[in-house]
């Protein structure tokens, strides 16, 4: 089935599983982003939804589909005829659909979820097999809860939809319950037992409960696997997914262990990182392998010494490797359009007039209020000027009071569709206040969860990112803002949180999966 037995293929599934992480809804201009980046970065396949969820995912899949052309593009659905039509009707188009479709095969799912039969989910699996391939030869099947399935059941299962014609068959670890020994136990023993393995690609989707997710798809593999599921930054449903940028490390910086690779370039990791950090407004843990601030950072003199006299004595990897390059400072208000324009190119991004006429404004303005421009910078102009699509709300102008001997106080207009409205909050401080009077303007009231401050870079007059969350409807959207100044940031993120439910509200999912 695979020419290549030491190629390990990259599902990519950000834009669905780990779009249901709480606070990550994106809309369909930010889903195209992400997916462009995908592309970039050389993952296999990009599952861009679950056209049947909503009318909006099945939008942005469709879109995906039109416009990315170097990657596969997977549709997921339930193992049903209705579930399986939308999702060819969304990625019909694209130049390498797949259609995704799976069902539960554990005793407690069948029993407590499904109220079927073993026999009954096994017909079901293999019907919705059948169907798809009459759309395309590109279908994977996934037996969902497969590693708290009895094994000889699920050797009857995945045999049946190879023979049905699934290309691909993943065994997820949908509850994130199985550890590394057992779970590479189960997928030996699918090389063992399945008697058509040959025919398919045996795929892994491990969710990250117990910490143990990127281990438990680096066992799969040393038993067979070829196919790893996994997200960005491990995002996903409760603790995530496998984290896309461990596991291509872990098979690249160990390839004398695994001897496998694959076709990610792990100069785009970072990037892609930081892009869908500024997308989604979830911040990524200083700590966090591969991607995080501190992961190539040292502090003991011990390893400075050490680094400074050759720095494989502390680094396993370069940072340059994935993409992470020295900051350095060569924006500022001088600098001309063809400047502003080469430098974004050197980042790997290429801009519109439109989109440079817009930056190099706002580069400007920044240069005013701060003295060094890093890139860093530029890259929160870019998704502050250019990613974000039309939003209903809009902050046009602020001012605050505050300080120890006056009752804060934020005045503040902002465009409500096209209309300019003017009003103001008193709060208990500066951000406080800012937030009441953007609710007072909204007339919204919706729940803050949680409220974080970062810098961008370093100094005092660094670029300020604030994150903000908002809950609705058992739901909950991230909002992100950046600028010098931390409360014009504040209301910034509660604005872009505020846009976010408004589109949330128009495309509640309607189905849920993990």
């Amino acid at each position: 089935m695979q020419k290549d037995k030491n190629r390990i293929y990259i599902f990519d599934t950000t834009l669905r599983d780990g779009e249901q992480s709480p606070g990550a809804s994106m809309n369909i201009e930010e889903k195209l982003i992400i997916a462009k980046q995908l592309e970039n970065l050389g993952v296999d396949i990009i599952e861009a939804g679950f056209p049947i969820a909503s009318e909006g995912d099945f939008q942005a899949v469709r879109r995906i589909a039109r416009e990315i052309k170097k990657c596969q593009i997977a549709a997921l659905a339930r193992a049903n005829k209705t579930d399986i039509d939308r999702a060819w009707q969304a990625i019909k188009n694209a130049a390498q659909p797949r259609i995704h479709t799976f069902i539960s095969s554990s005793d407690i799912h069948l029993k407590y979820q499904l109220k079927k039969t073993r026999r009954q989910v096994l017909e079901e699996a293999i019907t919705a097999v059948t169907h798809a391939r009459s759309y395309t030869d590109n279908v994977e099947f996934s037996a969902m809860d497969a590693t708290r399935t009895d094994k000889d059941y699920l050797v009857d299962m995945v045999s049946a939809v190879i023979a049905a014609g699934a290309r691909t068959v993943n065994v997820p670890d949908t509850v994130g319950y199985a550890l590394p020994e057992e779970y590479g136990s189960l997928i030996a023993y699918l090389f063992a037992n399945v008697k058509n393995v040959a025919d398919t690609i045996i795929s892994v989707h491990c969710h990250n409960d117990l910490g143990v997710a990127v281990a438990n798809s680096l066992a799969a593999v040393t038993k067979g696997a070829r196919q790893v599921e996994c997200t960005i930054n491990g995002i996903g449903e409760r603790a995530g997914n496998t984290a896309l940028e461990e596991i291509v490390m872990a098979l690249n910086t160990r390839k004398d262990l695994f001897g496998l690779h694959t076709k990610i370039k792990t100069e785009q990791i970072f990037k892609s990182s930081r892009l869908l950090t500024q997308v989604t407004g979830i911040p990524v843990q200083p700590n966090k392998a591969i991607v995080g601030a501190n992961a190539f950072a040292h502090e003991s003199g011990i390893h400075q010494d050490g680094l400074i006299k050759e720095k494989s004595t502390y680094e396993i990897m370069t940072p340059q490797s994935v993409g992470i390059t020295d900051t350095h400072i060569v924006m500022g208000k001088h600098s001309g359009r063809n400047a502003i324009a080469q430098h974004y190119k050197k980042m790997g991004y290429s801009l519109t007039e439109d989109q440079l006429n817009k930056i190099t404004a706002k580069v400007k303005d920044l240069a005013d209020k701060k003295k060094d421009i890093y890139d860093e910078d530029l890259e929160a102009i870019l998704y502050e000027e250019v990613y974000r699509g039309e939003d209903k709300y809009a902050l046009v102008y602020l001012n605050v009071v505050s300080g120890n001997v006056a009752i804060p106080s934020a005045t503040m207009e902002m465009q409500v569709d096209k209309e300019i409205i003017r009003d103001a909050g008193f709060g208990n401080g500066p951000v406080d206040a800012t937030f009441a009077a953007i609710r007072n303007i909204t007339k919204t009231n919706y729940p803050l969860l949680k409220y974080a401050v970062n810098a961008i870079t370093g100094g005092s007059d660094a670029l300020g990112e604030v994150n903000v969350q908002l809950k609705y409807d058992g739901y909950s959207v991230m909002g992100r803002g950046a600028h010098p100044d931390v409360i014009v940031a504040s209301a910034k993120a509660y604005i872009n949180a505020l846009n976010r439910l408004e589109f949330l509200k128009e495309n509640v999912k309607k189905v849920k999966v993990e």
